[in-house]
């Protein structure tokens, strides 16, 4: 869903888990990294793993 200037996602895979995401382009890299290392806590993965699986 869209509010504004940001967008809400929402899975429930692994248990119910919400993140807000900026609608920015481009996305300042700490900003993408805080979503890269929230997405993959929720899946008990490290960051580099979570990027891994998204490069398949």
């Amino acid at each position: 869903r869209q509010t504004g200037s940001h967008i809400r996602l929402t899975t429930q895979f692994n248990g119910e888990h919400h993140i807000t995401i900026p609608y920015h382009d481009p996305l300042k890299i700490g900003t993408l990294n805080a979503i890269l290392q929230d997405v993959a806590g929720h899946l008990n993965l490290t960051r580099d793993e979570l990027i891994a699986e998204l490069s398949l």
